[in-house]
């Protein structure tokens, strides 16, 4: 084994694969097409990564051509795929910052998301298919990495395969300088499209508007740097045909790593940044959406999911104990259709029923219960003494003392 680092990049590979799903259920129930697709492509390129470096560690050996077959296609749609993706993201913040009616209806809905998936389905789909017009060979092994495309280094490959990154990068910085200036001059229309909006809140927002300034900082010059690469690597060659370009087609290149590892700088560079940039942007997604609010909440509840059945632990057992208690209110059967009537703790008073006989009244506790009330007709004409009433007031605590009234705070 020629990597002295191994096996560090299958295990962030696999982080990547595993942390890029993690957020995807809540995306999926807010509609969140573009971040959808951002997090699918990630995951998929990170799990084709780590195949790869794992059955071609130490070996540059055909032993699944098939797979490999597959694996070049995941690997050129992901290099459009991703920054497809978040030409989408920053498209829907631009449409949400200069949003011109606060409502949206279901189906403006579906049709933006139909939009999204034909950029970030069909459009790669597409790429994959028209890089076969620059595919020298069927693929080229490369130990350590594993499965790589052969695109011959001619120039309608740098029209066909490298210049569609940068041209997305730049139209997704476009669409990121817009939104930032439609935030800035229509902030009442934005409140007011978040506010009607459960599935966006201003924080979602500008974490989606952080990944995306990050992407476009990244994916644009990198297709750049790339690019560079390519032509310092290798010279361009000239195209002669098609039966030239592809001459001999289904042999397969295999590379040791002893021999890649020597050539140029540019090569070795070129391959290790073509595959750690997939786990980076993993991560980086991750690390905007993976801890945040929605997510911790997520957490706890699949937490309880599973710890609960077990009886390990009681949701409510770190929660203090609190004597306070919520007030009830017991309507009373009046034919006058009275008030209902409060019922403080510990402690009752029980009315007469016929307060025509009495001009007062000496109130009794038999039991915590309540009799007829008297309707407001009734009681008006009733004369209370002093000495009843303070007969009758709590001695303890006054019920209705902002003190004793609470509510159960919810986290946004």
């Amino acid at each position: 084994m020629f990597d002295p680092t191994y096996p560090l990049f299958p295990i962030f590979a696999f982080i990547g694969f595993v942390a890029a799903l993690i957020p995807l259920p809540w995306h999926l129930q807010a509609w969140n097409s573009g971040t959808c697709f951002y997090m699918m492509w990630a995951s998929i390129a990170c799990l084709n990564q780590f195949v790869n470096s794992v059955v071609w560690a130490d070996n540059a050996i055909n032993s699944a051509p098939i797979w490999c077959d597959i694996s070049i296609r995941i690997m050129l749609g992901a290099s459009v795929g991703l920054p497809a993706a978040s030409l989408c993201i920053n498209r829907r913040l631009y449409h949400i910052a200069s949003v011109q009616a606060v409502a949206i209806s279901r189906a403006e809905k579906r049709r933006a998301i139909l939009i999204d998936t034909l950029i970030c389905v069909l459009f790669p789909v597409i790429f994959v298919a028209i890089q076969y017009v620059v595919q020298g060979h069927r693929f080229n092994i490369y130990e350590g990495i594993g499965c790589y495309p052969a695109i011959f280094n001619t120039l309608p490959s740098y029209f066909l395969s490298g210049m569609w990154p940068i041209l997305i990068g730049l139209i997704s910085a476009i669409y990121c300088v817009l939104s930032l200036r439609s935030f800035f001059r229509r902030r009442v229309e934005f409140g007011q499209f978040l506010a009607s909006n459960k599935s966006l809140t201003i924080s979602r927002y500008f974490r989606l508007m952080a990944l995306a300034t990050t992407e476009i900082m990244f994916t644009t010059p990198l297709a750049i740097f790339s690019m560079w690469l390519n032509i310092t690597a290798n010279p361009i060659s000239p195209w002669i045909s098609w039966e030239d370009t592809h001459f001999d087609y289904f042999r397969v290149g295999q590379f040791p790593a002893i021999i890649w590892r020597s050539s140029s700088r540019s090569t070795v560079i070129g391959l290790e940044l073509s595959r750690w940039v997939i786990p980076l942007c993993a991560l980086v997604f991750f690390g905007f959406f993976g801890f945040a609010e929605e997510a911790k909440r997520n957490y706890r509840a699949l937490f309880w999911t599973v710890v609960k059945p077990l009886g390990l632990f009681s949701q409510h057992a770190d929660k203090p104990s609190d004597n306070r208690y919520t007030p009830k209110v017991i309507p009373l059967k009046s034919q006058s259709s009275s008030l209902p009537s409060y019922s403080p703790p510990h402690f009752a008073s029980i009315f007469a029923t016929d307060l025509k006989r009495h001009n007062s009244f000496t109130p009794s506790f038999p039991e915590t219960t309540f009799t007829e009330a008297p309707s407001p007709q009734s009681a008006s004409t009733t004369t209370f003494t002093r000495h009843s009433i303070d007969t009758l007031a709590p001695s303890s605590h006054d019920p209705y003392d902002d003190r004793y009234q609470f509510a159960k705070i919810s986290s946004p």
